[in-house]
Order: structure tokens, then sequence, then C-alpha cells
């Protein structure tokens, strides 16, 4: 149980709600808003509403009622960096309100899998899960068994009035060598083609999301993403996807994507792109004072992305 939120932090919170409401559409009863956030080492949580210079971690109540003001605008959101410790979670899940819900991962183990979990978070007075969750796990080969994802990919279907779609949300592993990202994405893309072609397999509507760890367009690792014929919404090329991303650093690390057709049509069934996404860039908002460096630790050093789709018959 938290204390009241002090006249302050409350006063900024509505500041930033109306922040918000500038960038990202309100919800309609004719759309969908789906979003993606890599929210940086999201585990445990100082207990107080302003965390002080010898505090750690550093996310304190008040970073929280921020993050929670964004998760708060859209339908369902992908969230990845959730930790083994789950008190953040929790704590967040506390501010958005009864409505909201949570289907989680495990933690990947290993090294690699760095204690992670992976997440959604969904209003359910908007959309409702249909019944799928599961864990990509590649098949064994006759060579044995196969290597697998750093951070096991994860997926769950919902369904919204008459649309159903499955979101399947992944964190690629990173690594300064961009090579060493390029078999998992590799993996990942052929995969998800395999299951949109295959008839009768709850795919319809197949969506992806999370932080692919794309360095830039054309490059390798983006034509590997979009070789079996994912297709990131143009409106996402030109959005910064991290506090400290500037014009001579951009990176496409964070991706929402679906199937199309060699010809370029959509493979959405009761699912239309409103031609509508973005990001929200939150540092000028939010912890006046702090440097980007600092805010990182408290929200995150990712932007939330997201994109509108619209209800079809």
């Amino acid at each position: 149980m938290t204390t009241k939120m002090p006249p302050d932090v409350a006063e900024n919170t509505v500041a930033f709600r109306a922040a918000l409401a500038e960038v990202v559409p309100p919800k309609d009863p004719s759309d969908l808003l789906i979003a993606t956030w890599n929210l940086r080492a999201f585990g445990d949580l100082t207990a107080k509403w302003r965390s002080q210079p010898g505090d750690s971690p550093k996310r304190d109540w008040y970073s929280i009622a921020c993050i929670a003001q964004v998760v708060a605008r859209f339908d369902v959101i992908a969230i990845q960096e959730v930790r083994r410790n789950t008190t953040a979670l929790h704590f967040l899940l506390e501010q958005l309100g009864d409505e909201w819900r949570v289907i989680v991962s495990d933690v990947t183990e290993g090294g690699p899998g760095n204690g992670e979990r992976l997440t959604f978070l969904y209003d359910s007075t908007r959309v409702q899960p249909s019944g799928l969750v599961g864990e990509i796990v590649m098949p064994a080969t006759v060579k044995g068994p196969a290597e697998q994802f750093a951070r096991t990919p994860y997926a769950a279907s919902f369904v919204r009035g008459s649309a159903e779609f499955t979101l399947t949300t992944l964190h690629v592993i990173w690594g300064a060598d961009p090579s060493a990202r390029l078999p998992e994405i590799t993996a990942f893309a052929e995969w998800m083609r395999a299951w949109a072609d295959r008839s009768d397999n709850w795919n319809q509507n197949l969506l992806v999301l999370g932080d692919f760890n794309l360095d830039r367009i054309g490059d390798p690792l983006f034509e590997a993403f979009v070789s079996t014929g994912l297709w990131p919404p143009a409106e996402l090329n030109d959005i910064p996807r991290t506090v400290f991303d500037n014009d001579s650093s951009k990176h496409f690390y964070d991706q929402i994507a679906w199937f199309s057709e060699p010809d370029g049509k959509s493979l959405l069934t009761s699912l239309t792109y409103a031609l509508r996404a973005g990001s929200f860039d939150f540092v000028p908002h939010v912890l006046g004072g702090l440097t980007r460096a600092e805010v990182s630790w408290r929200i995150s050093d990712h932007y939330p992305l997201w994109a509108e789709f619209q209800l079809t018959q």
C-alpha cells in the first residue's frame, strides 16, 4: 500500500498526461491502439515518491506514475526488459487500476537471457485474451537440439470486437558486433512467416513488436527482418527510438510490423492500419534537471512506439 501522491507529483502527472494527449490519439470505439516499449531494467523499485542520490534503484513511485500514464493510452502494449524481480511491474498495475491485466512469460535463464521476461499489459475494457499464449522454441534437427533464442519470443492472442489478433514480442540479443544479431533476426522472421502461411493455425492478424536491435534501414539486420514480408509502417521510419538518438546516430531498434504479400497487399483481416504511428518523447515532460542518462534509469532509455488500427467487418 503506497502513501498518497504528493501535490507536486500529482500536478506533474496531469501535465505529463496532457503532453501525451498531444501525441497519441484517444481511444475510440472503432480503433485499436497497439504499442511496444523497452522499459530499461524494469525490476526493483525504491519505495518512495522521489528517489534520492544515494538510493538504488533510481526508479521510484513517481517514475512509475509517469510510465502508467503512457501505458494507459493504449489497448495493449508489449513490454521488454521486465526482470525476475516484478516489484515495479506490480506497482505499475496498481497505478493503472483494476481494469488492467498482465500476461507475462517466465524468465529466460542463462547469461544471454539477462534475467528478462516478456510482458503484455492490456486494458480489459477494450481487449480480451482470445486463448493462445506461447513461447517460440526452435525444433530439434537431425544434428541434435537447435540453438534457441537468447530471450524466448512470447506470443499472445487478443480480441477486440470482431477482430482477433496475435502479438509476438521479442528482445533480440544485443552486441557490439551486429552480425551476432543476424541469426536471431533471420530465424524469427522465417518462423513468423511459416506461422502466417500455415492454414487453420491461430494465425489471423499476426503482428510482431519489440526491440529487435536493428541499426538502420537498409542494413543486413533490417533486410533480414523484412525479408519474409514483414512490413513496418513508413510512419515509423524517421521516429527516434532512444533518448540518446540524434541526427548523426539514429537507430531502428524497436519495431511494430505485420505481413504483406509480395505486391504489398496487407495480410491483416478485420484490421486496417490507420496510417498513424509514432513514439512519445517523454524527456521534456518529466524529471526536470536530470540528464538523459539519469532519466533513462527512472523511465527508460527507449521511447514507447505505437500504431493505430481501425476495426473492419
